[in-house]
């Protein structure tokens, strides 16, 4: 058996693959469908300061080789979270990190200062990426400037946990914005989440979600987030979360050899809620296979020309 053992800004992981924000509520709705012991860590589903409906169905939709969503954000908000799931998170015996939205840089603050109070944690993810809201997220991602000031912000209240950064693809430059997440005090960063995307009805000229635009995600924007995670690796000295198309172990394998620490798999669930419990094993199969003892080893690793 391979070594899948990682340590992800001082959390120590079992294996390097993670429940990804969004596709994995949170985390008490796999109960009998997933072994939880074969996960590295569950990120749940973006928190507000206060409960957030979501948009409007329909907000999923399959395209070729992905799914776009426009979900909103949906979620019961960061004190009810707290109360309410948090306790049963805790004896599931896996890392949790707690994903924080907001729509304005008091509105994170908020949330992070109602988590701070708040115990079965291991980390945070500022979500500063997420383009299905009319307002926030990708506002404080898509500019250096303005998602330095939103993660300063987040650094000065986030004392008892590493804080984590989700960025963007819909950018100019990711390693302008990797640094300037560095700069401003992330402990580790995430990428990539959802590319903006457009899914149409041709025969009743409309689209097919509700909000029109939506947030690709799955195996069709993978090659795009090995190129963000690799160029984000080779700007910053921060651990780093892939994500985009993950669904298999030798998916996981290509983003620790583009210098991710860990992966975190998302649509696969939607299509399996079992997927991302076996990629463990999976990456196990493929390390013994390639003659590599550990995941460690593969890390940053790529040739390139």
């Amino acid at each position: 058996m391979a070594d899948l053992r990682t340590t992800f800004c001082g959390i120590g992981l079992k294996n390097p693959v993670i429940a990804a924000s969004g596709t994995f509520g949170y985390g008490l709705e796999f109960a009998g469908q997933v072994d939880f012991g074969r996960l590295g860590a569950i990120v749940v589903k973006g928190l507000s300061r206060g409960p957030i409906d979501g948009n409007p169905s329909p907000r999923l939709t399959e395209t070729p080789s992905g799914m776009l969503n426009s979900i909103g954000l949906q979620n019961v908000g960061a004190r009810a979270f707290a109360k309410e799931k948090l306790p049963g998170l805790a004896r599931l015996g896996v890392p949790i990190v707690a994903n924080v939205f907001g729509f304005s840089i008091e509105d994170y603050v908020e949330v992070l200062r109602v988590l701070e109070d708040a115990d079965g944690l291991s980390a945070y993810e500022l979500n500063v990426s997420c383009p299905n809201t009319h307002r926030g997220g990708l506002e404080f991602g898509a500019d250096a400037t303005t998602l330095g000031a939103a993660v300063s912000a987040a650094r000065s209240v986030a004392r008892r946990r590493p804080l984590l950064v989700k960025l963007s693809p819909n950018v100019t430059d990711i390693a302008e914005i990797a640094r300037a997440a560095a700069e401003a005090g992330a402990d580790g960063l995430t990428l990539i989440n959802t590319l903006r995307g457009l899914a149409v009805d041709a025969r009743s000229r409309t689209p097919l979600l509700s909000t029109g635009y939506g947030g690709l995600s799955g195996p069709a924007i993978k090659p795009v987030a090995l190129y963000m995670v690799h160029r984000a690796a080779q700007a910053v000295d921060l651990p780093i979360i892939g994500a985009g198309g993950v669904a298999t172990g030798e998916d996981v394998a290509e983003f620790l050899l583009c210098g991710a620490t860990a992966v975190q798999v998302g649509t696969a669930s939607f299509w399996d809620p079992g997927r991302t419990a076996a990629l463990a094993a999976e990456l196990n199969s493929f390390l013994d296979a390639q003659s590599v003892a550990s995941a460690g080893e593969l890390r940053g690793a790529l040739e390139m020309p």
